[in-house]
């Protein structure tokens, strides 16, 4: 897989691991991370944030937060 993902909340982690995408909701639409992605940093909107691994399809509502994606980590912090 190759890309690593963390979410967390104020109130706990909710997901540390291999993940193979993440779709979230940005400020200007919704965007999908990929292996080798670019870095960048960015808002999060109220929306479906989507992970898939090697078991399955995920997905969780968020009402904000904010992403940061850096040589194939991505990291979550949001509010549910």
């Amino acid at each position: 897989m190759g890309l690593r993902l963390r979410i967390v909340s104020p109130e706990r982690v909710i997901f540390n691991g291999e993940v193979e995408s993440v779709t979230a909701p940005g400020l200007s639409g919704e965007f999908q991370v990929l292996k080798d992605h670019a870095p960048f940093i960015s808002c999060l909107d109220k929306g479906r944030v989507v992970y898939v691994d090697s078991e399955g399809r995920y997905e969780m509502m968020v009402s904000s937060g904010f992403v940061e994606v850096n040589k194939n980590n991505v990291s979550l912090c949001v509010e549910l």
